[in-house]
C-alpha cells in the first residue's frame, strides 16, 4: 500500500508540473503573440470586448488575448479610386459617359472603421450622383470645355460629405468623356470644317501679305529709280553749270589777257608819239577788220577824204 500509495503521488506530481510546464508554454506564446509592430503610413484600430479602445500608430503595441482585438488595419496613404463610366444626361439632352478618378486619403482611421460600412462603394456612388446633377446643368459643349470646373465642384461636395468618414479628397479627374457615336462624328466633322476654315483664311492672309510686299518692293524700287534719275539730273546739271562757269572765267579772262595786251600796246604807241600817218594807218586796219566780220551794220569816220588823201600822200612818199 505504501508502495502504491508513493507511485500514485509520484504520478500526481509530474502530471502537475506537466501541466504548469504547459501553461507557461501557453502564457509565453500568449505574450509572444501579444507584441505587435505597426509599420509606417499604417494605423491598426482596436477593440477590447467588441468596442472601440484605442488606435496604434506606428511602433511596438501589446495586445491582450482574448481580450483585444484588431478590429481595422487602416493605410495611412493617398489612394486612388478608379470609377467605372457613368452614364449622365447634359443640359440638351445628350446622354454620354464619364468615368472619374478620385485622389484620396484617410485622416481619421476610427471614422473611417466605423463612419461607413463601405467607404469606396460609397464614394463610387457619392462621385456618380454627384457628376449628374453637376453634368445635368451644363449644355454638351460647355462639359467638354470646362473639365477644370466639373473637377473642382466634385471635389468640393465630396470632401465635404466624405469628412464624417475620416477621408479627405484631395483631387477628382473625369478621365474620359464619352458623347454618342453620332455627337462624336458630328463634331469631328465641324473640327474638320473648322480647320479648313482657318486653312483657307491663313492661306489667304498668306497671299494678301505676299501682295503687299510685293507692291511695298515695286513702290520702293520706283522711288529708288527716281531718286537716281533726280541725283543723276542734279549731277549733270551741276557739272554743266561748272563746265559753263569755267568757260566764262577763261573767256574773261583772255578778254582780260586781250585788253591788257591791247593796253599795253596802247601805251607804248604812245610813249613813242606816233606821227598822223601812222595813226590813220591804224584806224583803216581796224576799218577793214570792221568791215570783214559779222556785223551789219558799219561806222564810216567823218574825215574819210582826209584819210583818203593822207593815204595818198602816205603813197607818194613811198614811191620816193
Amino acid at each position: 500500500m505504501t508502495s502504491l500509495a508513493l507511485m500514485a503521488l509520484a504520478g500526481a506530481g509530474t502530471g502537475i508540473v506537466i501541466a504548469l510546464v504547459v501553461i507557461a508554454l501557453i502564457i509565453i506564446i500568449a505574450v509572444i503573440a501579444g507584441i505587435k509592430i505597426v509599420p509606417q503610413a499604417q494605423t491598426y484600430v482596436v477593440e477590447r470586448l467588441g468596442a472601440y479602445n484605442k488606435t496604434w500608430d506606428t511602433g511596438i503595441h501589446f495586445l491582450w488575448p482574448l481580450v483585444d482585438k484588431i478590429s481595422k488595419k487602416v493605410s495611412m496613404k493617398e489612394q486612388v479610386a478608379d470609377f467605372d463610366p457613368q452614364p449622365v444626361i447634359t443640359k440638351d439632352n445628350v446622354t454620354m459617359q464619364i468615368d472619374t478618378v478620385v485622389f484620396f486619403q484617410i485622416t481619421d482611421s476610427k471614422l473611417y472603421a466605423y463612419g461607413v460600412e463601405n467607404p469606396i462603394r460609397a464614394i463610387e456612388n457619392l462621385t456618380a450622383t454627384t457628376l449628374r446633377n453637376i453634368i445635368g446643368e451644363m449644355e454638351l459643349d460647355h462639359t467638354l470645355t470646362s473639365r477644370d470646373t466639373i473637377n473642382a465642384k466634385i471635389r468640393s461636395i465630396l470632401d465635404e460629405a466624405t469628412d464624417p468618414w475620416g477621408i479627405k479628397i484631395n483631387r477628382v479627374e473625369l478621365k474620359n468623356i464619352k458623347p454618342p457615336h453620332e455627337i462624336q462624328d458630328a463634331m469631328e466633322k465641324q473640327m474638320k470644317a473648322e480647320r479648313e476654315r482657318r486653312e483657307a483664311i491663313l492661306r489667304a492672309e498668306g497671299e494678301k501679305a505676299s501682295n503687299i510686299l510685293v507692291a511695298q518692293g515695286k513702290k520702293e524700287s520706283k522711288v529708288l529709280e527716281a531718286e537716281a534719275e533726280k541725283q543723276a539730273a542734279i549731277l549733270f546739271a551741276e557739272a554743266e553749270k561748272e563746265a559753263r562757269i569755267k568757260k566764262a572765267e577763261a573767256e574773261a579772262e583772255a578778254i582780260l589777257k586781250i585788253n591788257q595786251a591791247q593796253a599795253e600796246s596802247i601805251r607804248l604807241i604812245n610813249e613813242a608819239k606816233p606821227e598822223e600817218a601812222y595813226l590813220t594807218l591804224k584806224k583803216l586796219e581796224a576799218f577793214e577788220k570792221a568791215s570783214d566780220g559779222q556785223a551789219t551794220k558799219i561806222i564810216v569816220p567823218s574825215d574819210l577824204q582826209g584819210v583818203v588823201g593822207l593815204v595818198n600822200a602816205v603813197a607818194e612818199s613811198a614811191k620816193k
